[in-house]
């Protein structure tokens, strides 16, 4: 299947690693010019763009921190003056939290909730309404925002999850009613789509470390999914990039699990 990616322009956040990694190299795969956003890796970026030029793509790597508005601005700048346009963003980075043991109350916690909470939603919508404008002019455009299945599901305190998860989920919710309502405003001014994308826990280079010391966290998603397995992250990958082409003509406003069916 064409999928009408072929010099477009991406912009993809957190693509140094992990999930914005996969996902950034199967965009490439499908001859996109890809912006390759990261927060503090450059090194790490720069083996995202050499993935994506051996996949078929071109690459541009920038800095980018959710936190840092200014440099939202400086991202996109980078993407129009490379190419003048900006046909697919996927807000992917996201600022994290810890690992903690079941029984931990959230309101207990420290670890600076509440800036990342600000960050985790202001800096994809920040983002969002950026790039925006080059869409409307050019009457085309994909948004897709990559959530977590922890707002549809939650985490039980005897799972165990992350510190803050709360706060986190929370902050993942409101992409989706940010998603759900510019969808429509997108919609009225050309072939603009806007979805979200929820994993499950997935697997990634970065993550198998840490799942292995999360109380064994994986192994019981993995048991409450229909397939009994977590997902790659090359898995999710391949859903972002239909939501986000040209094949894609029907799916917006959309809240889309990938989780392996957990």
């Amino acid at each position: 299947m064409d999928l009408g990616l072929n010099n477009r322009t991406v912009l993809v956040t957190g693509a140094s690693g992990g999930m914005g990694r996969e996902i950034a190299t199967a965009f490439g795969a499908e001859g996109a010019d890809v912006v390759i956003g990261y927060r503090s890796r450059p090194e790490d970026a720069a083996v995202t763009a050499e993935l994506v030029e051996k996949s078929g793509g071109r690459a541009l790597t920038a800095p980018y921190d959710l936190g840092d508005p200014a440099t939202a601005r400086a991202l996109v700048d980078s993407a129009l003056g490379w190419t003048g346009r900006i046909d697919v963003l996927v807000n992917n980075a996201f600022r994290p939290f810890g690992f903690r043991p079941p029984g931990d109350r959230f309101e207990e916690i420290g670890d600076d909730w509440q800036g990342k909470l600000r960050d985790n939603i202001e800096g994809a919508m920040e983002l969002t309404r950026l790039a925006a404008p080059t869409m409307r002019r050019r009457g085309w455009g994909r948004i897709v925002h990559l959530s977590s299945s922890l707002v549809t599901e939650g985490v039980l305190e005897t799972d165990g999850g992350r510190i803050g998860s709360e706060y986190y989920a929370a902050a993942k919710a409101a992409l989706h009613g940010f998603s759900r309502s510019s969808a429509f405003s997108l919609g009225r001014d050309g072939d603009i789509l806007s979805n979200v994308v929820i994993p499950g826990l997935t697997r990634t280079f970065r993550n198998e470390e840490r799942m292995a010391d999360s109380f064994g966290v994986a192994e019981r998603y993995a048991g409450r999914a229909p397939l009994g397995r977590l997902l790659e992250a090359a898995e999710v990958a391949r859903v972002v990039v239909f939501l986000a082409s040209a094949a894609n003509t029907a799916v917006t406003g959309q809240s889309v699990p990938v989780t392996a069916g957990a």
